[in-house]
């Protein structure tokens, strides 16, 4: 966002807080893709699995705890944001596992 250096800050605050709102708006009417983080979220559970068939009961605590921690970290990020109920989940979902997208 651009600003003019001669305006007064309060008017700059306002601007930046409308945008803020504008996008959060469009942020939350926005459907999310979820596509990626399915394929994301199933590659995750095939690594999971196969370090608990190999008995790598360290590995998976370790893998399982971060992917854990990530999802409570966007979902936090989520409701903060103010997102509240299923869209919430969707995006913490999508923030955790949508690196799928580029698999």
């Amino acid at each position: 966002m651009s600003f003019d250096e001669n305006e007064p800050q309060s008017v700059r605050e306002q601007r930046f807080a409308a945008e803020r709102a504008r996008r959060r708006t469009v942020r939350r009417a926005a459907s999310l893709d979820l596509r990626g983080a399915h394929v994301g979220a199933v590659i995750v559970t095939v690594a999971l699995a196969l370090l608990s068939w190999y008995g790598e009961l360290v590995a998976l605590g370790i893998v399982s705890g971060v992917f854990l921690l990530w999802f409570a970290a966007a979902l936090a990020w989520a409701y903060a944001d103010g997102d509240h109920g299923r869209h919430a989940l969707q995006r913490a979902y999508n923030v955790t596992f949508g690196w799928g997208n580029g698999v």
